[in-house]
């Protein structure tokens, strides 16, 4: 027994060391998602150089468990064996560089040679996280209704202006989104109707959490942590670790899996387990979509525009109509430079071609201000390429699609706000590509629907229901089952909002309550003390006669708000990191639903769908979530 073991820890310790050397530089910034976690206790943000060595030896965490050892003599997990552990990690990694389950590593510039990349395995829970089947369900039929829901508030300017002005005063970055929406969208000029007339894409992921309420013990049900609405990213990483743990549960069940599956099962159903079946009639891991419907989606507005202009649709190569050499249109990807994410991002631009023809330029917002020219009479978007074409003339690709995966965060317009001096140049960029007549993914309109303002503004009693009258009532009340509990810290808090303000600050309910501010990624929310410390500076706190405590809101909370924590069921989860096993602990999980929208410049919905999911999985002692902020790992669900 004693050599069967130790043979069993050899096998795993030389397969952690095979793999080290190449999967020891992933960065930490490779996957992210913004929650409200239950149990706040330390940060788990390792960097980058630690390994699963100095993760384990118990002096970084303290809700990871405590039967566990350092990677490299092999590491303990209840109702898993070493060979079992082994044989996953084995089939992991080598299913993840067969199939591209992998982010990009930048190598360093040598005085020798160029700029070369290399591909590590990307930030992964090992094994599927159990979730109820029904509100896997549930998830998917709001896709439809969120999507038209942001296609209609993005069309009311009058709504975003009353729900976005206290924050404009106080964020400059959104304060500038809402500027360019009302210059474009609003105004009578004759040169922005080429925006107006313009497609609207919307690839949008709605993320919930399950969320148990006191009052209901074991009856989970998802409520919304937020709506993207643009750079809705790890669609296509996602759809690799679903196929992944599929194979890993069908492959494995038998040899030792099925007990930790379903103990992760009963710690998430309790009493209620039973043999409910996801689509495909058996119980296990569902497959993602969203590989064949987002470049569907992409394809229609693609084509909806080739046809606007008389010229090439997808898989249909268009005519020569200008002096220069014209070819076929492209979707133009918006990119962040020196991106890591960039295999997410490919898989989404093979698709497109693999299965429409669709080619793809990728181009930073810096790039696109020095490439990318709009026509003013007709409102096309074209690249120049210094190449020449057969005739001589310069070789132009026009733009049929605009798809964002940058410019979401401040950080991707270094130059500044400046644009009347011309040294904003990826502000100007942005407006050059939004007054143009591609279709955009997303649009101002779009983009600014998915702030966090907007979101608790809908939460109000009404706010949604202005948007789905008469017989789309029952739209609005679905909707409205995923709310978590919302406030407002502008000028316009009402008592509500205000009692949440005072139970954070009067009733030690700081554990109750996340704060969060107008970004995307995660890392910027505040918990727990330091939550309660952000409020108490910046509130002034005054005693009636009564003694009844009164409080004043600064006006640099209004760019906040408060939501309700959700505290979601907990179970066991294996991490993955740089290719190695990172850690074992008690996990929380975040279900991330895609949805896909093309509506045209009236508002005519000519293509709504549920469009794939993703699920990303932490330690329950980590407040953040994000996975490509380096808080959280790519995982998938196992439908009980």
């Amino acid at each position: 027994m004693i050599r069967q073991a130790a043979s069993s820890l050899l096998i795993y310790t030389i397969c952690c060391c095979r793999y080290y050397y190449y999967y020891s530089l992933l960065p930490r910034g490779a996957l992210a998602f913004t929650t409200s976690s239950p149990l706040r206790t330390k940060n788990y943000h390792f960097p980058p150089s630690e390994s699963s060595a100095s993760v384990l030896d118990g002096s970084s965490s303290d809700t990871m468990t405590t039967d566990s050892t350092t990677s490299s003599t092999g590491i303990t997990i209840p109702h898993l064996s070493p060979t079992t552990l082994a044989n996953l990690v084995d089939y992991t990694i080598s299913f993840s560089a067969a199939n591209g389950l992998q982010v990009q590593q930048k190598s360093e510039r040598s005085a020798t040679s160029t700029t070369s990349s290399s591909y590590i395995t990307a930030p992964i829970s090992l094994l599927p996280q159990a979730y109820p089947h029904g509100q896997f369900q549930h998830g998917l039929a709001l896709s439809t209704p969120f999507n038209l829901l942001v296609d209609r508030i993005s069309r009311n300017g009058k709504f975003l202006q009353e729900t976005l002005k206290g924050v404009r005063d106080v964020d400059e970055f959104t304060g500038m989104l809402l500027t360019l929406y009302e210059a474009i969208y609003l105004s009578d000029g004759h040169s922005e109707q080429h925006a107006k007339g313009a497609d609207r894409l919307g690839i949008l992921r709605s993320d919930y959490m399950l969320h148990c309420s006191q009052a209901a013990e074991n009856e989970y049900s998802i409520k919304q942590v937020e709506l993207n609405t643009i750079a809705s990213s790890f669609a296509g990483l996602a759809s690799s670790v679903a196929k992944l743990h599929s194979f890993l549960t069908r492959r494995l069940g038998e040899e030792g899996l099925q007990e930790f599956l379903d103990v992760n099962e009963r710690a998430v159903m309790g009493d209620s387990s039973d043999d409910i079946v996801d689509d495909d009639g058996e119980r296990g891991v569902p497959q993602s979509l969203a590989m064949i419907r987002l470049p569907a989606a992409m394809a229609v507005a693609y084509d909806r525009y080739c046809a606007r202009f008389n010229i090439g649709s997808s898989n249909n190569n268009g005519e020569n109509k200008s002096d220069a050499a014209v070819i076929k249109p492209v979707i133009l990807f918006v990119v962040q430079p020196n991106e890591t994410n960039t295999v997410d991002q490919r898989l989404l631009e093979f698709a497109l071609w693999d299965n429409h023809e669709i080619p793809v330029v990728r181009m930073s917002l810096g790039e696109i201000h020095e490439r990318v020219t709009l026509d003013e009479a007709s409102g096309r978007l074209s690249i120049q390429n210094d190449d020449q074409g057969d005739n001589g003339g310069a070789v132009q690709q026009e733009v049929a699609v605009v798809y964002f995966r940058a410019g979401y965060a401040p950080t991707d317009y270094p130059s500044g706000y400046n644009t009347a001096d011309g040294s904003g140049i990826e502000w100007l960029a942005r407006e050059r590509l939004e007054r143009g007549s591609a279709a955009k993914c997303p649009n101002l309109g779009y983009h600014l629907a998915g702030t966090k303002k907007v979101q608790q503004e809908l939460a109000r009693r009404g706010a949604v229901e202005q948007f789905f009258e008469g017989d789309e009532g029952d739209v609005a009340a679905q909707i409205r089952t995923a709310f978590a509990g919302l406030y407002s810290l502008g000028a316009d808090a009402n008592e509500e909002d205000m009692e949440a303000v005072k139970d954070v600050l009067f009733n030690d309910a700081k554990g109750q309550y996340v704060l969060k501010p107008q970004r995307e990624g995660g890392g910027y929310n505040y918990y727990g003390e330091n939550l309660a410390n952000k409020l108490k500076e910046n509130c002034t706190i005054t005693v009636d006669d009564d003694g009844n405590n009164d409080v004043s809101l600064s006006p640099d909370l209004s760019e906040f708000i408060l939501m309700e924590r959700l505290f979601p069921p907990q179970q066991r989860a294996i991490l993955l990191r740089n290719g190695q096993v990172e850690g074992t602990g008690m996990s929380i999980s975040e279900l991330g639903c895609f949805g896909a929208i093309v509506s045209s410049g009236d508002g005519e919905v000519v293509h709504n769908e549920y469009a794939g999911f993703l699920l990303r999985t932490k330690f329950s002692g980590v407040d953040e979530g994000g996975v490509a902020s380096g808080f959280a790992t790519l995982s998938s669900l196992y439908l009980c």
